[in-house]
């Protein structure tokens, strides 16, 4: 097996057991397809454009199979551009993802104070082994996890470094965005209030914002979980690289018992 998440053929991705997520033995985590999605957007014309928010919504479990990524734009201005994509697994639609992406500009505009993480950085947070799931080879394997606040066996939020320990896709070097996107679906995992062995918090979608792409190999996810006996839930992230707070991501969730 590649030790990939992704190994390309002709213009589909063949999905390895890198992928694989807590729920189902033959699905995908959310996190890889999410940041083949974004790879997807950044590869659209112009050039010099940033992707400032992304959503993607499963339709169905993404399995651990051939995907096809179908990335359109939809209105292109000087300064902004609106995309649309699509995920087909065996010419099923299993994901659907827009985003916008914004021109970034040559002349320095005013900034916000930069805001450091409130809290360890990776190499003085807890390394924790990955979640026990059927599999060996699994996204939770293939991701590094340092807990600065918090841990995965104590419910509510918590505070997470993640490093990609293979690349997106065979071969080519792992981008900024792709880091993020990896790394931000995880957001209901590490802050469940609830045992992922017993119940369920599976989220619908993902949306992150970017307001400057991540320095470095290691991204935060500082999340925090929400829920109501009605079965519904959100989780709320803000995301952090080693020196700045980069952008936030949110999940809609879905409560239940397995």
């Amino acid at each position: 097996m590649s030790d990939a998440f992704y190994v390309a053929d002709g213009d589909s991705f063949v999905s390895t057991e890198w992928t694989r997520g807590p729920w189902d033995a033959r699905a995908q985590h959310a996190g890889p397809p999410a940041a083949l999605v974004g790879r997807a957007f950044e590869r659209l014309d112009p050039s010099g454009f940033q992707v400032a928010r992304l959503t993607m919504e499963v339709l169905k479990p993404i399995p651990i199979a051939r995907l096809h990524i179908d990335a359109q734009p939809v209105r292109t201005g000087r300064r902004v551009q609106y995309a649309t994509a699509t995920v087909t697994s065996d010419g099923v639609e299993i994901a659907r993802a827009s985003a916008w992406r914004i021109r970034t500009s040559d002349e320095p505009t005013p900034a916000t104070p930069v805001e450091a993480p409130p809290f360890a950085g990776p190499s003085d947070s807890l390394e924790l082994p990955p979640v026990p799931v059927e599999a060996p080879e699994s996204y939770f394997g293939a991701m590094e996890w340092r807990y600065a606040r918090g841990t995965f066996t104590e419910p509510g939020p918590a505070s997470v470094w993640m490093r990609m320990r293979m690349p997106l896709l065979e071969g080519e070097p792992i981008a900024p965005l792709s880091r993020v996107l990896s790394a931000a679906d995880s957001g209901n995992g590490i802050s469940a209030e609830l045992d992922f062995r017993t119940d369920l918090f599976i989220n619908t979608d993902l949306t992150v914002h970017l307001f400057r792409m991540p320095e470095g190999e290691w991204v935060c996810i500082d999340a925090q979980t929400r829920q109501d006996a009605n079965g519904i839930g959100v989780a709320q992230s803000i995301i952090w690289d080693e020196q700045h707070r980069i952008g936030a991501g949110a999940q809609a969730l879905l409560i239940g018992s397995r």
